[in-house]
């Protein structure tokens, strides 16, 4: 291994595996985790050969405490030049059907897990003075979502808390990105017994598609970046609203529609 080694996680299909091809052929080794032993050794195996990089994998359950720390100890082990936090769960389904045991699940993973994994990477970044993190949040984190609470909720504290970590990092060399998707070809739907017809064949875009946009926006030091979001105008209104509303509960005064006459 170089001191120039990218972490996937999520890495054996989809958003994951598109990471592990594309910073491959930027040079990268990598070290890729998931669950499906055999699904990782196949995209190692495609990312030496096609590309000449040293690949370690590291089977692990990031749902599960010792899977986290397992791939903690790998970070603090380092050096490590790159993290890309994808593996993600949809939990999908109204909350009374699925219950508690997933949502929970789905939090472990999309939250727990991410944060754990960001701050390890992040404590060597510092150390090394460089670094980049790479967050995979979802456009779902501005739309609440029935059938899909955790995951929609799950989505909106990655983005919070990667722009806040942004902040705390502002004027370093660490590179933080957070990355929203919309609707991507992936097994996301099929691995909870869905199909794509969720969305039209139109609004989907490939993981490659994503991928390379997301690492053009990450070497242009582009802190959120949202592929399929055609008019930068829409984003700018949100972002002047977002300040606007916080100025106005900042203000130390009740509204008046609470006040009895």
């Amino acid at each position: 291994m170089t001191d120039k080694l990218s972490i996937v996680t999520g890495a054996s299909s989809g958003i994951g595996a598109a990471y592990a091809d594309r910073l491959a052929s930027r040079g990268s080794d990598l070290l890729l985790i998931a669950r499906r032993a055999d699904r990782l050794d196949a995209v190692a195996a495609r990312a030496r050969a096609a590309h000449g990089v040293a690949v370690e994998t590291l089977v692990a359950d990031l749902e599960k405490p010792d899977g986290v720390r397992a791939v903690e100890g790998r970070i603090a082990a380092g050096p490590i030049s790159m993290l890309v936090n994808c593996a993600g769960a949809g939990g999908l389904g109204p909350t009374a059907r699925t219950g508690v045991e997933v949502q929970t699940a789905t939090i472990a993973l999309n939250i727990t897990a991410l944060v754990r994994l960001s701050l390890a990477a992040l404590a060597g970044f510092r150390e090394a003075g460089a670094g980049s993190l790479v967050n995979i949040a979802s456009v779902v984190a501005f739309s609440p979502s029935p059938g899909g609470a955790s995951y929609s909720g799950s989505k909106a504290f990655v983005l919070n808390f990667t722009r806040a970590l942004q902040m705390e990092h502002q004027g370093s060399d660490l590179r933080i990105q957070a990355v929203l998707p919309g609707p991507v070809r992936t097994e996301f739907f099929s691995a909870q017994g869905m199909d794509d017809s969720v969305f039209p064949d139109s609004a989907y875009i490939g993981a490659e598609e994503l991928v390379d946009v997301a690492l053009a926006a990450l070497d242009n030091g582009e802190s959120v970046t949202i592929p399929t979001l055609k008019d930068l105008a829409i984003w700018a209104a949100m972002e002047d609203e977002r300040g606007r509303f916080l100025r106005d509960v900042i203000g130390g005064e009740i509204a008046a529609r609470y006040l009895q006459e």
